[in-house]
């Protein structure tokens, strides 16, 4: 069979170093080869990025920059299709602009006459409901929909959206890779002999109420035995800045036998294998718990919005705490029982990661497929 190439941009937060949106960009890319490939189509990925030239260098595509609308508009023009997706693209809790930037994409896609496929996006949260028939426009013209839980089809379904249209699938990084070569391209650290926890932290209220009670769970652990906390920043460099802020809450919990690390890369993937070789995690960012997920490490997750208790239910598990409070002994005696009972964890979960890493190429799958009917 030979492969017909297609040009396909792709728009979604990317180019801000970013490690979770990130791992949604490789895991898209990682995607979008494989489901080709048995589709006998190549891809070739147009990436809207803040940053295109340390996009290109990064993942070997065309990138351009997101904000600069001629060359948005070039690379439309020249392309077959665009993906909308993935992550919280279409929410206005960070920003009033972020849903017509990207609604605004879609629509010139859309004039242009290009199919457009939303890729595993989580929607919402929107209060703003000026917004509702922006959004339930440009979805209605696009030639494939697909959101990553069970609240972002509810919410469209409430801008009127026909429900049966939108396909509910995982997150895409579930599907992300280990890098190749991973044991000699990024060795381990000496091993120490200690459980690893992974800490991923991230600022939030303004009292850093949520992190203090981490940190003072974090001490009240390591006072009842000895662990390594690896702190693991998913965003540089404000995600280095809330390990910092927990990490010296914390103490010198060295004098009790412990011994805190951390650990930055700007490589996803890098940081998937991180994740995996932690024994447990606590983590605030969405996309920490999907990391460790995939590599079957227990979670704690800590709740700031609702993706992150839509997430967690996927595993049949239930926040430990949120950004108004985090109890310190909850969260030292739940990473106690993570250490202690991992097996049964795993076992029990693992029909549940196994069915959400299977699902979570198939965007790219139904795009692949498209593109092999269009000829």
């Amino acid at each position: 069979m030979v492969a017909t190439a297609r040009k396909i941009v792709i728009s979604g937060y990317y180019g801000f170093r970013n490690s979770g949106d990130e791992a949604v960009l490789k895991s898209i890319l990682t995607a979008l080869e494989q489901e080709g490939k048995r589709s006998g189509v190549t891809f070739e990925p147009i990436v809207l990025s803040g940053d295109p030239s340390w996009t290109a260098g990064v993942y070997g595509v065309k990138a351009v920059h997101r904000m600069k609308m001629g060359e948005v508009r070039q690379a439309l023009k020249e392309s077959d299709g665009l993906i909308s997706g993935g992550g919280s693209l279409l929410q206005d809790a960070t920003s009033s602009k972020t849903i017509p930037y990207y609604v605004g994409v879609i629509r010139l896609a859309q004039w242009m006459g290009k199919p457009v496929f939303i890729y595993a996006q989580g929607v919402g949260p929107v209060n703003r409901k000026l917004f509702y028939p922006l959004i339930h426009g440009s979805f209605k013209r696009s030639h494939y929909i697909s959101v990553r839980d069970q609240e972002s089809a509810a919410l469209l379904r409430s801008m009127k959206m026909d429900g049966s249209r939108v396909e509910i699938v995982p997150d895409p990084v579930m599907g992300l890779p280990l890098p190749a070569g991973a044991a000699s391209k990024f060795p381990a650290e000496k091993p120490d002999g200690l459980p690893k926890i992974g800490v991923s932290v991230r600022f939030w209220n303004e009292d850093r109420a949520e992190l203090t009670g981490i940190a003072d769970g974090l001490r009240k652990l390591a006072e009842s035995r000895n662990v390594h906390f690896c702190f693991l920043p998913f965003h540089l460099p404000d995600d280095e800045a809330a390990s910092n802020y927990v990490i010296e809450r914390m103490g010198d919990v060295k004098s009790l036998g412990s011994k805190i690390t951390t650990r930055q890369t700007e490589d996803p993937q890098a940081m998937l294998l991180e994740v995996g070789r932690c024994d447990a995690l606590v983590g605030m960012r969405l996309h920490s718990l999907i990391y460790a997920a995939s590599q079957r490490v227990p979670v704690a997750g800590i709740s700031y919005d609702p993706k992150i208790d839509s997430f967690l239910a996927q595993l049949n598990v239930k926040a430990i705490g949120n950004s108004e409070q985090v109890r310190p002994e909850r969260l030292a005696e739940e990473l106690a029982h993570l250490l202690d009972d991992a097996e049964s964890w795993k076992a029990e979960r693992e029909p549940l990661i196994a069915e959400l890493k299977r699902e979570s190429t198939r965007p790219a799958r139904a795009i692949a497929e498209y593109f092999s009917h269009k000829g």
